[in-house]
This record gives structure tokens, sequence and C-alpha cells, in this order.
């Protein structure tokens, strides 16, 4: 295998007095738990100043960020280049900081940052199309009815969240949230069997929450007094009936009154200006650097993805031209920034698509869907920087040292944030089903 290293007691009937004590106390409860982020709909520094909710929202372990090249980007453009070949394309290999390896000269910035990367050369999955290339790239195996396996961002947000914290576990932060003509990110059952409450949160566009404030005519006291009597209703039928859809009901709404109270978390204007150019003007990028500041304030896992621009049938080299030097500004910013806040070691970064591209052009001078063999890089949490794993055949056709997986990936993802890769899910009555499948192993020499 070519793989080479380098340097988470009163009556009942006396309810009311009907004094102003009585309703002093009740309102001073309901207060408190409103700040406790039950239907609050003050600042986030507010939120903040509540020393117990601040360790719930900023308890430490392991995170992720997830960056979600939506299309498939090519491997010869960017950790796979083979210069001067048939199949290279127009663009040269440069030399990184790690020696006698080379990426594409489109990518300075994460040249100098090799040591922090672990780069993957040897992926060979079987989804050639996009729909079932998200599925199992975000799920992590192939649809096997009757179970609905969970989206990455569900399990990571279910192992490692916390959900007494008002800040949104999982986000999803899509410049499209309403999904675009593609419909990739449409809304669907995310969190398969684990519930509603480990559904994504998602945002963008605009980078903020929208309809999220309460009524100017509805005072925080009564606005906590119909939450809490919706939620003792919901709870009583929920328990009553055994109902998992009441179950889910009442999560999404618990979930909004978080977001109510943390929604500057979404506000990119309140985040210096200076970060916001270095990150670049574009979508992606600010949606880059909303992640960090999502997971350095209390998320677990945030996935950004970046509509569907790498789908590059017509004019592959002018295209990537224009997308590879914007994520390697993005991943060199976002894995530096994590480094720089001491958060590097905890938050494992990953960047990938679906699959890759062929390394032949069609006629329209585009590269195609190519699921044989391709490349994606990881930094951070669990993760061995100046790693580069397996290899492809020099015209870049085969993977020929080191094959990898979805299975073997899942496997590595997880392990490298401390959840177990091969548990077997609770499912009464269902066919056996595990987090990996097969006991596909994780790619050791990458793991720290």
């Amino acid at each position: 295998m070519k793989t080479r290293h380098f340097p988470l007691n009163r009556k009942p009937s006396d309810r009311s007095c009907g004094s102003t004590e009585h309703t002093l106390h009740r309102r001073l409860f309901l207060q408190g738990a409103m700040a406790a982020g039950v239907a609050s709909t003050g600042s986030f520094s507010g939120l903040f100043s509540v020393p117990a909710l601040a360790d719930v929202a900023k308890k430490s372990g392991k995170k992720c960020i997830l960056l979600w090249l939506c299309g498939a980007p090519s491997q010869f453009e960017t950790w796979d280049p083979k210069p001067g070949t048939e199949t290279g394309g127009p663009f040269q290999a440069i030399e990184t900081n790690l020696p006698g390896v080379k990426i594409s000269s489109l990518m300075p910035q994460c040249a100098t940052i090799m040591d922090k990367l672990a780069v993957i050369r040897s992926m060979k999955t079987e989804p050639g199309e996009h729909f079932q290339g998200i599925d199992v790239l975000t799920r992590g195996d192939q649809p096997r009815p009757p179970f609905t396996r969970p989206i990455l961002g569900s399990v990571i947000a279910q192992q490692l969240g916390q959900l007494d914290s008002p800040v949104p576990q999982f986000v999803l932060l899509d410049p499209c949230p309403e999904g675009n003509e593609f419909k990739q990110f449409k809304a669907g059952n995310w969190a398969g069997w684990l519930g509603a409450e480990y559904g994504p949160i998602r945002a963008g566009g605009n980078y903020s929450i929208p309809n999220i404030n309460r009524l100017d005519e509805i005072s925080q006291v009564d606005h906590a007094d119909r939450e809490a009597l919706r939620k003792f209703l919901s709870s009583k039928f929920e328990n009553d009936q055994r109902s998992e859809a009441a179950a889910s009901h009442n999560a999404a709404f618990n979930r909004v009154n978080g977001l109510m109270s943390c929604a500057p978390l979404f506000d990119l204007k309140q985040l210096p200006e200076k970060d916001r150019q270095r990150y670049g003007g574009g979508a992606f990028a600010q949606h880059a650097l909303q992640a960090r500041h999502l997971i350095e304030n209390g998320s677990t896992f945030v996935m950004v993805a970046n509509g569907m621009p790498w789908d590059n049938h017509v004019f592959q080299h002018e295209m990537h031209q224009m997308l590879v030097p914007e994520l390697d500004n993005v991943l060199y910013q976002l894995v530096s920034d994590l480094e720089d806040r001491g958060m590097l070691q905890d938050t494992l970064v990953i960047a990938m698509g679906e699959f890759g591209r062929t390394p032949w052009l069609n006629e329209a001078r585009g590269r195609d869907h190519y699921p044989k063999a391709w490349s994606l890089a990881m930094a951070g949490g669990g993760i061995r920087g100046g790693v580069v794993h397996g290899a492809t055949d020099p015209l870049g056709f085969e993977v020929v040292e080191g094959q990898v997986d979805n299975r073997n990936l899942f496997a590595t993802i997880f392990e490298a944030l401390g959840v177990d890769p091969h548990q077997e899910y609770d499912l009464p009555g269902l066919p056996t089903f595990y987090r990996v499948e097969e006991d596909a192993q994780p790619i050791r020499e990458i793991l720290v």
C-alpha cells in the first residue's frame, strides 16, 4: 500500500391566591425558562450570560465540518494531478510542504498546509449519478429498505451533540435552502429512524434564520405561557398515545424555540469584516466562515453545501479555474483558523463530493461522472496530517494502491470522532443494521 507519513402544602383548589407575589414568582419562573432557551427572543450574548447555559452550549468534544462539494470536483485539478499526460489537462502540479508530494497548481494555499491534511487518492465507489452518489456519500451506504439510514450529521449529532443546548447541533448551510433545480438537498427523511430531533436546521441564502421573531403584540411572559401549555398538552398526548409523530412534532417546536434564542449566531454581519473578506465573498466561502462560528459556539456538525457548481460537463477547465481557487482559499482559511483557535485537534474537516470526474473530456470539453478513482481531503480531529493514502495509475483511470470505498471512509470518520463504527442499531422487528456494514475497517494510516 502506498501510504506516506509526514512530519464530545397546597390544596389542588388553591392553585392561585390572586396575589401579586404569586404572579411574580410565576413570571420569574417563566422568565428563567425563557433564558434557558425555551421561549427566549433575547440576544445570544444574553443567553451566554447564564453560566449553566454557556457550559451546555459550548461543551467541549469532537465536532465536524463537512464541506460538501456538490456536483463532484475533478481529482485531476485538485488532489491527484497528472500533468503532461493526455488526461491531465492544462494545469501543472506544484510542490507542497511535504517532500515529494504535489497537488494542482490551482491550490497554492493548500500546498502550504499539506502537513495538516490527509489526502485520499484512492476512493472507489459505485453510484455514478448524483442522487445515488449523494445518498451513499452522505449516509455511508446504499439504501436497504425498510431501514432509512440516517445522514452522517444526524448520527454525529445523536452521538456527540447536546440535545439540551439551544444551539442547533446539526446545521446544513445551503445557498439554496429552498432547494435548487437539482433538488439534491430537498426536504426528506434526513435522520432516518433516529427521529426529527436529529435532523438538520437548514439555513443559507441571506446568512440568517427568517421568521423566528416573537410578534410585538405578544409579551415574553404570554409567549412563555403559550409555549408551556403547548408543551404540556403535546407531551401528555405523546405519552398517552406512545406517538412517535407527536414526539417529532415536540422536538421540532423545541428546536424552533432554541433558534429564537441563538438567531444572532446566523448573522454574519456580527463577525469582523476582515474575516469575511479573508474567506471571500461567495456563498460557499461565507458559509464556511459561518460553519466555523457555529462550531465555535456549540454546534456539533455543520454541513456546508454549494449548490451544484462542480458538475462541469461543459468547459471543465474554465469552470475549475474559477472554482478550485475558492476551495483552496476556504480550506486554507478554515484549517488555519481552527488551528489558531485551538480547535483543530477536536474538529474534523472533510472536503468531498459524491464521486470524481472522468480522465477524458467529452465533446463539450467537460469531464463526466467517475466513481472508479477519485480523491478527497480531511484534516483535524482524529486525523493524522501529512498523509497521502493510496494511488491511481499514471493516467488516473484506476486505483492501483490502497483502494477505499464509502464504508471504509465512514468507518474512518466515525473512528476519528470517537464513535463506534460497528455498533448495531437497536431496531426491534427489523433485520440487523450497523453504522458501517460488513465490518469495513477504517483507514488506520490516516488516524492519529
